[in-house]
């Protein structure tokens, strides 16, 4: 008996030097994508300079910005899908490529295939409408004032999907190789056998491919398209399907179906792609994601928790309080949970433990207190839900204060409470008076740049001096700064900034890119308006239908990532608002609060994970980490009956 190996044309130093090469200029794409964001930041600064100093403001940067954001997008797609940055439910693919790598490689094979598709059919449509514009001039601006050509935004977004679709193609011919040869599973475990591979591959292309004939030969109304499309929605994004391609595949299809044709749903694609984030707004996200991974690195968090903890040292639960208010102030400057979550899992729970707190609970308010992040302005998720919902950042950040104040006070006041109704679930029910008190001018030499920051970004927001955009940038700037006072950053942490600022602001941008695909698709459906029409048939006022809302929003938080929820939720339901005359501002807060618990709740649990990710291996358990995190789910489903039953909480603000 002898086994044989399949042999290639191409000799192995050949094939490695292709394999280096790729790799090589898939990292450049990145970090052209990456260094565009950098210039963008400079160019809205430079701008907002010559404006203010000189009256001369710099032309253009509006349109360059706009053309520039689908661009940083699909030239960090090639790297982004060999890093598998793209967003998934990892609920069961994980498990599976652990234990059952055959397996795996059968769903992860056809994922990549209907990617490939998509970045296929994206190609199709973008080489024409880029050789039109190059044959006539296109362009952005004013004619006789400025203008910028529109060819080359196309074709860098061009060669971007067509690397793509390669690392697609190229992933696909390996889960397919993983299919017959399989590869070692995890330790204990058991893969199936290669015959029974390639049984469950045929059954389950079997299974997808009758679907997409009874969605096109099944005589369905649109209402009824929309509706298997949402169910199998439901099915690819458990299974592990990145997001966006679940959107934008089945989005794809409705359109066709309905249309009864592709080409609508082809040229829908295509702008969705080359336009759905084309707009200066949205510019705004990646600065953002620059800003607080710079203030991470500069150890904001680290200082916002020493003086919490000095100046709370003597009340019982103090470094608990302490972990809340770090985290709240950390939120002013940096707008993300998961940011928070890593940040204080390193600095808050070890000290809470040193000092007698039990794991679960230290680690559960690490966990719990990090969704201010998302609350407290300038806060990614407000953004997001603005520029989806059409309504004002700025009003947005106005109307998150009070909420977000009172759900820090809740888990404060909490805290405190389970130090005497609870003590054995705390650990530590004595003040930290051990810690070294801080003097004030410490304090302020802490503080400083932080209360600059804020008053910086989300006071010039409030003022009216900068838009959003500019405001991020600004922030940006000025955290590079920090950290530079603070010698906190280095050549190596520099670029590896910008690298993350890049795959980050990607991932959340294409599914920006793929949710408006799927907006055009629920309108076509008539989907918003049948549920509108049985919310007002079943006599359902806005107390009935904030109920039904958050359910659903708390079963999606278990399974889903908070962007992800945000941007298939809301096409349904803001014409149901409206039909309501509910208050945007006011549903977006709500909706924030809600989709946060998510975070917290078993089995997706983002935060939750994070900490765990970021803990020594076997320091606590992911159920003790749930555990420890129940006050905190119960106190924020408090908080939000709170906000939805008064809506003045969040309105108030906004009457000055």
């Amino acid at each position: 008996m002898h086994t044989t190996t399949a042999q290639s044309d191409t000799p192995a130093p050949a094939r490695s030097l292709i394999g280096r090469a790729d790799g090589a200029f898939n990292f450049l794409l990145s970090a052209v994508s990456s260094v565009w964001i950098f210039a963008i930041m400079v160019v809205i600064c430079a701008d907002i300079l010559m404006r203010n100093l000189f009256n001369a403001p710099i032309s253009g940067v509006v349109e360059f910005i706009a053309l520039s954001v689908p661009v940083i997008v699909f030239l960090q797609m090639p790297n982004a899908v060999c890093e598998r940055r793209l967003v998934r439910a990892e609920l069961v693919i994980a498990p599976l490529e652990t234990s059952r790598p055959r397996v795996a490689a059968i769903f992860n094979f056809v994922f990549t295939i209907v990617g490939a598709v998509l970045f296929w059919k994206i190609l199709v449509w973008a080489w024409p409408d880029f050789v039109k514009a190059f044959q006539s001039g296109e362009y952005a601006g004013m004619q006789g004032a400025y203008t910028i050509p529109v060819w080359p935004f196309k074709l860098t977004l061009i060669i971007g999907t067509a690397f793509a679709l390669l690392q697609l193609v190229k992933l696909a011919v390996f889960n397919a190789a993983t299919i017959v040869r399989g590869e070692p599973a995890a330790a204990g475990a058991k893969d199936v056998s290669p015959s029974v591979g390639i049984l469950i591959a045929a059954i389950f292309i079997a299974a997808a491919l009758g679907f997409i004939a009874f969605m096109f030969y099944g005589n369905l109304r649109p209402v009824e398209v929309g509706i298997y499309s949402l169910a199998s929605m439901l099915v690819l994004v458990l299974l592990g399907m990145p997001i966006a391609f679940v959107l934008m595949s089945l989005s794809y299809l409705g359109i066709w179906i309905i249309r009864s044709g592709e080409f609508m749903a082809i040229n829908t694609l295509g702008l969705a792609a080359s336009s759905g984030v084309a707009s200066y707004e949205f510019g705004v996200i990646p600065l953002f994601i620059m800003m607080g991974l710079v203030l991470e690195k500069a150890d904001v968090g680290r200082d916002a928790f020493a003086v919490a903890a000095s100046l709370l040292r003597k009340v019982r639960g103090g470094l608990g309080m302490a972990t809340v208010f770090a985290n709240a102030i950390f939120a002013c400057i940096v707008g993300s949970s998961v940011a928070s979550a890593a940040v204080f899992s390193r600095i808050a729970a070890p000290a809470m433990v040193t000092h007698g707190y039990t794991k679960g609970f230290a680690l559960g308010c690490v966990a719990g207190s990090s969704v201010l992040g998302m609350l407290i302005p300038p806060s990614l998720l407000l953004i997001i839900y603005g520029l989806v919902a059409e309504v004002s950042v700025g009003r947005l950040f106005i109307a998150a204060v009070i909420p977000g104040l009172i759900l820090s006070m809740s888990f404060a006041l909490m805290i405190y409470g389970m130090t005497w109704l609870t003590p054995k679930l705390i650990g530590s029910t004595r003040a930290a008076e051990d810690i070294e008190p801080a003097s004030w001018s410490e304090i302020l030499t802490k503080l400083a740049p932080i209360v600059l920051l804020v008053v910086a970004v989300v006071g010039g927001i409030y003022g009216g001096i900068f838009t959003p955009t500019e405001a991020a940038a600004v922030g940006a700037a000025f955290a590079f700064v920090i950290a530079l006072v603070k010698k906190r950053i280095d050549w190596t942490s520099f670029k590896s900034i910008i690298v993350e600022t890049g795959f980050v602001s990607a991932a959340i941008l294409f599914l920006i890119v793929a949710a408006n695909l799927y907006t055009r698709q629920v309108a076509l459906t008539g989907i918003p308006g049948k549920v509108a029409d049985w919310v007002m048939a079943a006599g359902l006022d806005m107390s009935g239908f904030l109920a039904v809302y958050f359910i659903i929003l708390l079963f999606l938080g278990m399974i889903l990532d908070s962007v992800s929820i945000m941007l298939i939720m809301l096409p349904i339901m803001m014409p149901i608002l409206d039909v309501l005359d509910g208050n945007k501002i006011w549903f977006g807060i709500v909706t924030v609060v809600a989709i946060e618990i998510g975070l917290l709740t078993p089995p997706f649990g983002l935060s939750v994970y994070v900490v765990k990710g970021v803990l020594p291996k076997n320091y606590a358990s992911l159920s003790t980490i749930f555990i420890g995190a129940i006050p905190f789910v119960v106190c924020m489903v408090l908080v939000t009956i709170l906000l939805m039953t008064f809506p003045i909480l969040s309105l108030w603000l906004l009457r000055f």
